[in-house]
């Protein structure tokens, strides 16, 4: 379950970077993004304390970082058209490899 609530984790904190930029790009609605970004925040937050009841603390960091570092690129290229090319997508291929690489290795 613990694995679980750090997936959890991990794309909450999509969530705050998301309400951020949604946030930049809508001034009428600025406040209600900011509050998003927040909430998410407090969810991902309180999602990885869960996690790190069981699993390590570095374990859990590198993964819930990588799932939001990652995930965060992705929402990058496809809602807001930022640029792909072969060496940002061999960077997240490589974050993603030691998220994969540190959830092997606690198991």
């Amino acid at each position: 379950m613990s694995w679980i609530y750090l997936l959890g984790a991990g794309l909450f904190e999509i969530g705050w970077p998301l309400g951020f930029q949604l946030a930049n790009q809508s001034p009428q609605h600025k406040i209600l993004w900011i509050l998003f970004s927040g909430g998410s925040m407090i969810a991902s937050g309180f999602l990885l304390f869960t996690a790190q009841k069981v699993i390590p603390m570095g374990t859990a960091y590198a993964v819930w970082t990588g799932i939001g570092a990652a995930g965060a690129f992705i929402v990058g290229v496809l809602v807001f058209s930022e640029p792909l090319n072969i060496a940002r997508f061999i960077g997240v291929l490589l974050i993603v490899g030691g998220v994969v690489t540190l959830k092997v290795a606690s198991s």
